[in-house]
């Protein structure tokens, strides 16, 4: 549903309408507005809500009205009439009367209708998709109209484009500010990330431990977020999931204070990532990741790191450290014990020893056949923890990567924060 209301009103009935604005404030509040002239101004001293204004009603606002619903934007239009005013200056109801019939948009014309009209907006759930147009390599507009066409006929769906010069962070805190403001005890809105794992992290971290739930509609190179949590990566079911409503509750992660959805690792993990360049992934998709991990085998260094955990101290030199709180079984370095749980309050440590290259590819073989079997690893050279906090020094120093993102830091801090996320998913079936 378009997040636009358009208010017009004869003279005569403005005062009524400025009534109407103020008893259903919150409601309004939810939305863009848009006004004629002379209302918009009424509207915004009485009430504090920013309007939109358009002319005056003399010089064709109510024109500028019908335009918008035309190009889809409106989700009704509330047009206090009087049906015996014979003033040429008033705004004529006959082209909003032609377009909201054609394109089945809410018309108001009186105050009973326009409190029906209000009473069932707010019985709906307010819904801000943020939408990174340059995710992946399909048509954004077409993926935009499939989003809306599901989704719109459940929720008031606001839509927030990402864009080069604004942090997705920020425009993810300002929606979840938003929806704080609004919420009331029986109804929530909530957030819906749609881009790729870049995207959803981002927008996911945010939400951690705020109770709104989250959905995710994927649309980039790995999606693993999605696999990983069981969500769709057909776009139209990942949608049909949101729209189901069901919602299911996992752990988050803080890697020292950067959100951490899916996982981190150091060494390999991080070299493989940082050589999957933007080009790489659009020439050749997953394999970027498959190609770049090749090519690491052959040149990732053996380096010291110590691991304090639950008071204890233990150090080895190993190729990589990676910390898990979710990943799907293509995240084959964090796989030693054969899958990751992302609802049990902890967090997965694996960390391979090899002592040459061809033990290192030896060791990880079985981390991809443990994860297919979804086993634990049984080997001496494989160290395989699970707990709440860790702290992970390296010497020298490595790469680090968090969900995807190239970082630096030494040493680091994990930190689980079991519940911390609430997200739509279809439901869980036992096989």
């Amino acid at each position: 549903m378009p997040d636009c209301l358009a208010l017009i009103a004869h003279d005569t009935k403005k005062n009524d309408l400025v009534m109407l604005a103020t008893n259903y404030r919150h409601v309004l509040a939810r939305y863009h507005l848009i006004a004629t002239e002379t209302t918009g101004q009424l509207i915004e001293t009485v009430t504090g809500l920013p309007v939109e204004r358009m002319a005056a009603g003399a010089q064709g606002g109510e024109l500028q009205i019908a335009a918008r619903v035309v190009s889809g934007g409106v989700a009704g239009v509330f047009f206090l009439l009087d049906p015996v005013s014979v003033n040429p200056n008033e705004p004529d109801i006959r082209a909003l009367l032609r377009v909201c019939t054609l394109h089945n948009v809410v018309l108001a014309t009186n105050m009973a209708t326009a409190e029906l009209a209000i009473q069932a907006v707010a019985k709906r759930r307010d819904a801000y998709l943020i939408f990174n147009p340059v995710a992946g390599q399909g048509n954004p507009d077409r993926d935009l109209a499939l989003i809306r066409q599901i989704l719109a006929p459940q929720v008031n769906l606001h839509t927030i484009f990402t864009q080069p010069d604004v942090d997705p962070i920020d425009q993810a805190k300002a929606a979840i500010a938003t929806i704080q403001a609004n919420q009331t005890e029986d109804d929530t809105g909530f957030i819906i990330a749609s881009g790729g794992d870049g995207t959803v992290s981002a927008i996911a971290g945010v939400t951690i431990d705020t109770g709104i739930p989250l959905g995710v509609i994927p649309r980039g190179t790995a999606n693993a977020f999605s696999v990983a949590m069981g969500i769709p990566t057909d776009m139209k079911q990942a949608c049909e999931a949101i729209a189901a409503g069901n919602t299911r509750v996992v752990d988050a992660a803080y890697c020292n204070d950067i959100p951490m959805i899916l996982l981190a690792g150091l060494g390999f993990e991080a070299e493989m990532v940082n050589n999957a360049n933007r080009e790489l992934k659009n020439q050749l998709g997953t394999l970027a990741y498959v190609l770049s991990g090749a090519q690491q085998f052959f040149s990732q260094e053996l380096f010291k790191a110590k691991i304090e955990i639950d008071g204890e101290t233990i150090e080895f030199d190993t190729v990589a450290v990676t910390v898990a709180n979710a990943a799907p079984a293509t995240s084959v370095a964090a796989q030693g014990f054969g899958e990751v749980i992302p609802d049990d309050g902890l967090l997965e440590v694996t960390i391979p020893l090899p002592q040459t290259r061809l033990q290192g590819v030896n060791v990880m073989a079985t981390l991809f056949t443990s994860a297919l079997v979804k086993s634990q690893v049984e080997r001496e050279d494989v160290i395989c923890l699970r707990t709440k906090r860790l702290t992970v020094t390296t010497n020298p120093p490595q790469k680090l990567v968090v969900d995807g993102e190239l970082w630096e830091a030494n040493p680091i801090e994990f930190t689980c924060v079991p519940g911390g996320l609430t997200i739509f998913s279809p439901l869980l079936t036992v096989g």
